[in-house]
């Protein structure tokens, strides 16, 4: 009866929410005059639980910069207003994307309904998503891609996160001889035993897990799920000196809110990881001002539970805390920065991260993803024991990979594109003749 009565509550709710929506359409507006350094998106919409993530993961998404942004959802009306840039620090002006954006958080949105499932996720068939968490080691993304390869998938999309001796990663696969998800249920068993055999290699605490799904899944928003899930924000001794994002939390009693301040480093898509958590953990958000405009990101929320009240207790804002912290900590991008771009095959995955292992380094985090048969890879790499990496190093697996394929950021010194010689190349001319592409230039907004 219970459950009967729940069931129609939620379908009564939705049916309001669907009224509101015809009666109140969101309306948005994007201007590119009001500000002389980013584009204006203002967004007014009739208001519910998680709306402010739906908009904020819109932008995450494409990779837009959040400069500044103010967030007011006080009673039924949502309001927010947000300076915006593309990567480069430019206002947005591709028509195309400024047509997409309308569309994702306009009355035509196709997700507006999603929160009491999962957020900003779409159904498909066209491929098989795994997802894996374990204990951290050097050489783990290897080994899970060397079964995969032999087990004939292919990798099309892939996340890697790695926080307090913890790696998780969602993993898109499609059958490699077809091209199509992986449908027999055998063969599912199969890779996900395989796979959880690796991630038990060395977890201390004997927590590896292995999920097979069908369908897309949100990789961040699972990264960040699956990690809260096995505690990662629970810090180890040993790290009490390492530094911190500045989180802080109090109650305003006049108002019956608590207030959230955060003080970091600024990164791409630091709004959303927060936005993210606070409402992962049934926290709302009534107000809130960022300002990301220097190298130092302020943040600054209003928020109560889903019951109505504030913080209760020290335990409970401690814990805010340390999950704000975490939730940072898990997208920051820590080692050497390779970029891969060349023609997608399967079996690439695996090729690559064989060398960095071969070379003792450790991928700190990740991103796969490929488009119109070409792979784009990010890697985040340091050395075996966390220490930087040697310039020789970088330079060997240059010409093992190819140095028009693989690009190299944020090295120690100024590296000096080296002479190819053929013979190095361990893949021939695989990557050799498969022309550089620009890495910008590849994107999708469906």
């Amino acid at each position: 009866m219970d459950i009967m009565m729940s069931s129609y509550s939620e379908d009564m709710n939705d049916e309001y929410q669907k009224l509101l929506r015809r009666t109140r359409p969101p309306r948005v507006v994007i201007d590119n005059e009001a500000c002389k350094n980013a584009t204006v998106i203002r967004v007014d919409s009739a208001n519910k639980h998680g709306i402010l993530l739906e908009v904020v993961q819109v932008f995450a998404d494409l990779n837009l910069i959040i400069t500044k942004a103010y967030i007011s959802s006080d009673g039924e009306w949502f309001m927010d207003v947000f300076n915006v840039t593309d990567q480069d620090g430019n206002k947005i002006t591709d028509d195309e994307l400024v047509d997409y954006i309308k569309k994702s958080l306009g009355p035509d949105s196709c997700f507006y309904y999603t929160m009491r499932g999962s957020i900003g996720v779409k159904a498909a068939a066209s491929h098989s998503s795994i997802e894996l968490i374990g204990c951290d080691r050097p050489g783990l993304l290897s080994e899970v891609s060397a079964v995969l390869t032999n087990l004939k998938c292919n990798v099309v999309n892939a996340e890697v996160w790695t926080h307090n001796g913890r790696a998780a990663a969602v993993v898109n696969v499609t059958d490699g001889e077809s091209g199509l998800a992986i449908s027999d249920d055998e063969r599912l068993r199969s890779i996900k035993e395989l796979l959880r055999h690796v991630l038990r290699g060395s977890d201390r605490w004997g927590k590896a897990k292995t999920v097979v799904t069908q369908g897309a899944t949100h990789a961040a928003r699972r990264l960040h799920q699956m990690m809260f899930a096995d505690r990662d924000y629970e810090r180890a001794d040993s790290e009490d000196g390492k530094q911190r994002p500045d989180v802080n939390v109090v109650n305003w009693y006049d108002k019956d809110y608590s207030v959230v301040t955060i003080r970091c480093k600024d990164r791409p898509k630091l709004l959303f990881d927060t936005v993210f958590t606070l409402t992962d953990m049934d926290y709302v958000v009534f107000h809130a001002n960022i300002d990301a405009e220097g190298p130092e990101a302020y943040q600054e929320y209003y928020i109560r539970h889903v019951d109505g009240s504030p913080v209760k207790s020290e335990a409970e804002r401690q814990r805010v805390v340390q999950c704000l912290e975490a939730a940072i900590e898990r997208r920051v991008s820590e080692g050497l920065k390779f970029e891969l771009c060349t023609t997608d095959r399967i079996g690439l995955l695996s090729d690559v991260t064989r060398i960095f292992r071969e070379n003792s380094l450790t991928i700190t985090r990740a991103e796969v993803t490929t488009r119109a048969g070409k792979a784009v890879n990010t890697f985040y790499v340091r050395g075996a024991s966390g220490s930087s990496v040697d310039p020789k190093t970088i330079d060997n697996i240059r010409q093992q990979i190819g140095q028009t394929v693989l690009k190299v950021k944020g090295s120690p010194d100024d590296l000096k594109p080296a002479s190819e010689s053929p013979t190095r190349f361990l893949f021939g001319g695989l990557f050799k003749s498969r022309s550089f592409c620009n890495f910008g230039s590849v994107r999708s907004y469906s």
